[in-house]
């Protein structure tokens, strides 16, 4: 904080311009299961909001311990600090005690609440903070901070030109969060435009429905005795359920294990060849991913190796599209799996070969640029998500 301030400023403790008011309630209290209650989990990051009403706030079941808060409070969440809950109720209540009901002393209610989100104020409460796995604010060290006070004219102006920025900001956010929606809903209204999904839909002249099994081989996987050294860490690509969940693209080329020429005659798994589409079927069934080496997998997984008939990437584009409809197949007391024979028995629409590669060729160019108009709006919501900072920032600048 800068030594000079302009006239009228003042430096002072935060336990000057604001005290604790820790009135306890307990569950005996007649007047405790009437009371709206609030938790940190009721209190928005950053922004503060209170993200329940005060009659859903009465509908709580806690039975511990709490603190009595009024609307002349500033509620300051303790608890993990760097989460910067603060907010401002419009109703009297009780709260837990990780959340810190804030007197003001000579200061209005909204600037002293905006104050307390400033990085700067979060990040000194985790400099004092206490515990490492639940970190809490240092109650006592923290009311040590020093801060600019403007005079109380001035800090009603800085509020109400600060809330109208945000306010702003904040239109500007949701426009932006319903632009991110939009562009992330295009993939499946594109895949909804190309593929029939119902059997009983006509299709276009040159397509067909196919079942799975007439147009690949279904190859199911196995998995060496884990027990056995020599089985593991060989030349043989080997995926499971879990590979294909954390590839997040298209192609496999390596796993996080692999396993020995023992290790693959040992067991029942069978290699593919590169192009086949592998798809976890249990556990949880649906990830998907095209095979670009030889490879084989364990008995959470089917892979379909093409014949002339279907293309690789277009098999690919087919089974995404399906994937609602397969994993309402699965059956399972433990957990659901989809087995070969109901995969071989299941229908896709089916083009001529020529078609496939134009459709595959579609499907790239629109996600593509899909990908590329979802990039320029998560970049235009993260720079609107660091505003308020910057705002509040400028904001409290003596």
């Amino acid at each position: 904080m800068s030594d000079q301030l302009p006239n009228g400023w003042r430096k002072a403790k935060l336990g000057e311009i604001c005290r604790e008011d820790r009135v306890a309630i307990g569950n005996s209290d007649p007047a405790y299961a009437t009371m709206p209650y609030l938790g940190l989990e009721h209190i928005e990051s950053n922004r503060g909001r209170i993200l329940v009403t005060e009659d859903e706030a009465r509908q709580s079941d806690s039975k511990s311990n709490n603190f009595r808060f009024t609307a002349e409070h500033v509620l300051y969440g303790k608890l993990r600090p760097y989460l910067n809950k603060v907010a401002l109720p419009e109703f009297s209540g009780r709260c837990t005690t990780e959340i810190i009901p804030l007197l003001p002393v000579g200061t209005d209610r909204r600037w002293l609440a905006w104050l307390l989100r400033q990085e700067e104020v979060v990040e000194h409460a985790m400099r004092g903070k206490t515990g490492s796995r639940m970190p809490r604010t240092s109650m006592r060290d923290f009311m040590q901070l020093l801060v600019a006070v403007p005079p109380l004219d001035e800090q009603r102006r800085i509020v109400a030109r600060l809330e109208e920025q945000l306010s702003t900001a904040e239109r500007a956010r949701s426009a932006a969060l319903a632009q991110l929606a939009a562009v992330e809903a295009m993939p499946q209204a594109l895949f909804r435009q190309i593929f029939p999904r119902s059997p009983a839909r006509e299709l276009l002249a040159g397509w067909r429905w196919a079942k799975l099994g007439e147009v690949c081989e279904i190859v199911n996987g196995s998995t060496p005795k884990s027990a056995v050294p020599e089985y593991w860490d060989g030349d043989i690509c080997w995926v499971t359920p879990t590979d294909l969940g954390q590839l997040g693209k298209r192609s496999i080329e390596r796993t996080a294990r692999s396993i020995t020429k023992a290790g693959y005659d040992s067991c029942s798994t069978t290699l593919v060849p590169a192009g086949a589409v592998v798809m976890s079927s249990r556990a949880p069934i649906g990830h998907l991913a095209i095979a670009a080496t030889e490879l084989c997998t364990n008995q959470g997984c089917k892979s379909f190796v093409p014949t002339s008939a279907v293309e690789s990437e277009y098999l690919y584009h087919a089974l995404h599209n399906s994937m609602d409809d397969i994993r309402a197949l699965g059956v399972g007391a433990t957990f659901a799996e989809v087995s070969k024979r109901t995969l071989a028995a299941f229908t896709i629409p089916l083009p001529l070969v020529d078609e496939q590669r134009r459709i595959v060729r579609e499907i790239d160019e629109q996600t593509a640029a899909i990908e590329r108009a979802r990039i320029a709006a998560q970049a235009q919501l993260d720079s609107l998500d660091a505003l308020p900072a910057a705002v509040l920032r400028l904001a409290f600048a003596p």
